[in-house]
């Protein structure tokens, strides 16, 4: 049977887990109730597909995609999503789920469409017959972009999960207050919404076009809803005031971040426009955003005037503009009120109701806010920077030493100084992990928080659940929030734990939030790579340079994804460079020695590790690095001795290269490696 709509197929696709159906037939009973309430519901025939035996028949000599595609091409399709439907080697999740999300994006509609009502849907339309896992979760909201939404036919009481039957013994019991067949009802309704939309020709949202700036626009569709705030613009005659009026843009985009229906750019892409004057259109175009944020900030003595303006990015027109004179303490009034304004304005909504923006944990003192700020786009900063940021963290402690985000901060770049080496792991750890404590106690709903205290559960105390759970919470709380995106990816990639493709997903999800990010291109560059794709990972670290030549870690990853994809002499040009502009850091010391002893060149690959060993009697060098560039020229006693010493002092580089860098293969092959993994918990 044709569908309603020419050009198309069927009408409904369902799609299932065989093993789903095999145990009591939930899901061939689900789809005739389905089709009994669409028969009362729609005027016309309604075509469903629904292959009750896999592939539907389909032969070994036939081929199985093609097949499919075409039955594919449906105006609603219907995932059944269960516990085991979220699995990259799921035939229904690879060729079905994520096959029609790709192909309803490129299609003439378009994936999400706009109601006759006004309201918006996708034409994914999942039925969830359990709870999830947190993982599970991540990976269906990677790829789909935004919060998951569905109808959900769940039993839930102490110690059960399970599916919704249609005829309950005892539907009293329910906590989730369920029944099934108003919730057979409500797909019915839904689906008839979505066909309506679409035979609406003025229906489907228009898809924007996006330059080269992020390849992540085709993978991820956007929410009908999107913003960026840019930096606001330092009226005042003081240019320290400049670090204040940042960090209200910031806090405004952390406030819009919380919610699920807006797609919000993350600070490191808003703030690449800083100072310049480019056309409101191109930016809006280069962070794939239909509405920008635009305001100024003057201050004198103890008054304050903030002006903000939303504009719309295709039209120009303003939607709302608004001028705010107060006393200087009143800016977290003031930040509040412009994110309420902005979602009135935008119409944002979940379940039909309007929504108030969740005021986060803050100090209310001015002082104390402002050195706050001023240390946090230190850390941004990265390098020498980190311990200037450690300064203004510890003077807004001094202030207020209950505020969280301080604590956070200090957390953070304590943290990241001894990922770097810069300093001894017992210089940094005791405080890091006491500051992350203090964030978690006076800030306990904060992203920064949990991101803090996750990245020492995963780099200090090697509690793998633990860190993943703390990084799920703080994207839950965030999902916007760059750096706690990124070190989930990380959290994968690192722990090899199998999952390169949920740490790519996550380093792209990061990319659709931050689509001008120098740092997410890289820490995709390097995922691609560490997951054996070199010549994308490549394109993605070039990308990165091209953006931000002047970081050592551009330069640095730029470099080993040059030696991994087979371009020696690059990749040497590469990490001299990156070399000299770091003072001959220990990481691309290592790397280096790595590079010439695969290559035979032991005697460079010696003067190397003997340069490392020099530098170790007059300055903290990480043994992680030292293990490296040891196991490299043959010297295994020395790099089992320095790993060991990694394992002691909780060197975080170690879990950067125990499992499946690249350049730890020779220290990995070493008798006696397997104590250092059983160590980390990871034998």
């Amino acid at each position: 049977m044709a569908s309603l709509i020419p050009g198309y197929e069927y009408d409904i696709f369902i799609s299932y887990r065989q093993k789903d159906n095999k145990y009591d037939g939930w899901v061939t009973e689900f789809v005739d109730n389905l089709k009994r309430e669409l028969e009362a519901t729609f005027k016309e025939e309604i075509s469903v597909y629904f292959d009750i035996n896999p592939h539907d028949g389909l032969l070994e000599t036939h081929d199985v995609d093609a097949s499919l595609k075409k039955k594919l091409k449906c105006l609603v399709f219907i995932p059944v999503i269960s516990q085991t439907y979220c699995d990259y080697k799921s035939y229904a999740w690879q060729h079905e789920f994520v096959a029609f999300n790709k192909m309803a994006k490129e299609d003439p509609f378009g994936r999400d469409i706009r109601l006759v009502g006004g309201n918006v849907a996708s034409r994914i339309l999942p039925v969830k017959i359990h709870d999830l896992d947190s993982e599970d979760k991540t990976l269906l909201e990677n790829e789909l972009g935004g919060v998951l939404r569905s109808i959900d036919f769940i039993y839930k009481s102490a110690g059960v999960n399970r599916p919704l039957r249609a005829n309950e013994d005892h539907p009293q019991d329910n906590l989730n207050k369920t029944y099934y067949r108003d919730q057979v009802n409500k797909i019915a309704n839904a689906i008839k919404e979505i066909i309506g939309g679409l035979k609406n020709p003025s229906a489907s949202i228009s898809k924007q076009t996006y330059n080269d700036s992020s390849d992540i626009s085709k993978d991820n569709p956007e929410p009908f809803e999107s913003i960026a705030v840019l930096p606001f613009a330092n009226m005042s005659s003081d240019p320290e005031q400049e670090y204040f009026s940042d960090g209200i843009s910031e806090e405004i985009i952390n406030v819009l971040a919380q919610l699920p229906n807006l797609k919000v750019t993350g600070r490191t892409s808003s703030f690449t426009f800083k100072g310049k004057h480019e056309d409101l259109r191109s930016i809006g175009e280069k962070l794939g955003v239909r509405t920008i944020l635009e305001g100024s900030v003057r201050s004198s003595g103890d008054r304050i005037r903030i002006t903000a303006q939303l504009i719309d990015v295709q039209s120009g027109f303003y939607l709302w503009s608004e001028k705010y004179d107060r006393i200087i303490s009143d800016v977290f009034e003031v930040q509040d009120e412009i994110a309420r304004a902005i979602l009135e304005k935008l119409k944002i909504t979940i379940a039909g109701r309007t929504v108030e923006p969740k005021r986060r944990e803050q100090t209310q003192n001015v002082e104390a806010y402002q050195y706050y700020v001023k240390g946090r786009a230190l850390v941004y900063k990265r390098g020498k920077f980190l311990f200037e940021a450690l300064t203004y963290f510890q003077k807004a402690l001094e202030i207020d030493p209950q505020y969280s985000l301080a604590y956070a901060g200090l957390a953070d770049a304590y943290t990241i100084i001894c990922y770097y080496g810069l300093l001894e792991p017992t210089q940094t750890w005791p405080k890091a992990i006491e500051s992350a404590k203090l964030a978690f106690k006076y800030g306990p709903d904060l992203a920064e928080s949990y991101n803090c205290n996750a990245a020492i559960s995963l780099l200090h105390d090697w509690n793998w659940e633990l860190a993943r759970i703390q990084f799920l919470k703080a994207l839950e709380l965030n999902s916007g929030y760059e750096q706690a995106r990124i070190w989930y990816g990380l959290f994968f990639l690192q722990m090899a734990f199998g999952k390169h493709e949920e740490a790519i997903l996550n380093i792209r999800f990061s990319l659709n939030a931050n689509p001008v990010s120098f740092y997410s291109y890289t820490i995709l560059g390097l995922s691609l790579g560490i997951a054996g794709q070199y010549e994308e990972g490549l394109k993605k670290a070039k990308r990165a340079f091209e953006m931000e030549p002047t970081s050592y870690m551009t330069e640095y990853f730029l470099a080993n994804l040059y030696d991994w994809s087979g371009h020696f002499e690059e990749s040497i040009k590469m990490i001299e460079g990156a070399l000299l502009h770091s003072n001959r850091h220990s990481w691309a010391l290592s790397s280096l020695a790595a590079t010439y002893a695969q290559r035979k060149r032991k005697d460079k690959a010696e003067e190397l590790y003997q340069e490392l060993i020099e530098q170790s009697k007059l300055k903290y060098i990480q043994p992680a690095t030292l293990a490296l560039a040891a196991a490299a020229i043959g010297k295994h006693v020395e790099a089992l001795r320095f790993a060991h010493k990694a394992c002691d002092e909780h060197d975080p580089f170690l879990i950067f290269i125990c499992r499946v860098h690249p350049y730890g293969k020779e220290l990995r092959s070493i008798k006696g490696y397997d104590e250092i993994l059983k160590r980390m918990g990871l034998s």
